[in-house]
């Protein structure tokens, strides 16, 4: 009998991570399955708990509970905990482990996809949710000059803020956390001196509400910069389009999707991921979805 992993969120249907983590296992020849969970915010918790049957070595997590589940499990990684979210679960005895690989995920893409060097830059992150503390933690730790953050929930960017502030004087780095209403992105002003926008939300996700629309216009986009959405479906999306119209660089969410993934891979199976297949095979599963 095999054992399984799978993708815990909702709605899920838009994932292409059990195309690229099964070629891994397939290529390793591990009898496992990873299986898309689908789960309503009532059924969290027992699908959590369901990871304590014998057959079940672990999960993703994903929108929107990357936060949510924290409680739900028996001890947190430090990195995941400093972060405040975790997007892996790892089985160890009888434990459920948290792990945050997204920050791990995030900063190889921007280095060796986005050919892009944080230290000293001012930086710009749309969202402030589980994604988005990941990539902050992950550009504060490369030594960043200014972070600006927004959301649609204000007080979601303040309180991320604090937590990141808190951070930052604790370890002695000079990084400097701003917030702006959301209203903010109507402005080119807000963008002058930023030369990485990093956008963290599902809008323009396929199948969600939002997927035909971008959360900034081309007008308010500088030139020369780097737009980096983590949304990788559809691989082009509606900011990124906007962001080429603008002649600013672009890197979409693929690289950092089967990155974290590769490291998930690696604490579930303590096995080297094979990156390339991974890579193939989610570009072949872009291609093939409707």
């Amino acid at each position: 009998m095999p054992d399984f992993i799978g993708l815990i969120g909702y709605p899920v249907k838009h994932s292409i991570s059990p195309y690229f983590q099964q070629a891994a296992l397939d290529y390793h020849q591990l009898d496992i399955r990873y299986q898309l969970w689908e789960t309503r915010p009532e059924k969290l918790g027992s699908r959590v708990a369901g990871l304590r049957e014998y057959e079940n070595l672990g999960a993703n997590v994903t929108t929107p509970y990357k936060e949510e589940v924290l409680p739900l499990l028996d001890q947190i990684d430090e990195w995941a905990a400093l972060i405040g979210a975790v997007n892996t679960i790892a089985k160890r005895g009888d434990k459920l482990l948290g792990f945050n690989t997204d920050a791990h995920g995030f900063i190889n893409a921007l280095h060796s996809e986005g050919k892009f060097e944080p230290e000293g830059k001012d930086v710009t992150i749309l969202g402030a949710g589980g994604a988005a503390r990941a990539v902050c933690f992950s550009l504060v730790q490369n030594k960043v000059s200014s972070l600006t953050i927004m959301d649609g929930i204000l007080d979601k960017s303040k309180a991320l803020a604090e937590h990141i502030n808190r951070y930052v004087t604790r370890a002695g780095l000079k990084t400097r956390i701003a917030v702006l209403p959301w209203q903010s992105v109507n402005s080119a002003d807000t963008f002058e001196r930023c030369r990485l926008i990093v956008h963290c939300t599902t809008i323009g996700m396929k199948y969600s509400p939002q997927q035909e629309q971008s959360p900034l216009s081309s007008d308010v986009i500088p030139e020369g910069i780097l737009v980096y959405d983590l949304v990788f479906n559809p691989r082009v999306t509606p900011l990124l389009l906007l962001a080429q119209k603008a002649k600013a660089n672009i890197l979409g969410g693929l690289p950092m999707l089967v990155y974290q993934g590769a490291a998930s891979f690696e604490l579930w199976t303590g096995k080297k991921a094979p990156v390339d297949i991974m890579f193939n095979k989610a570009e072949e599963a872009l291609r093939e979805m409707p």
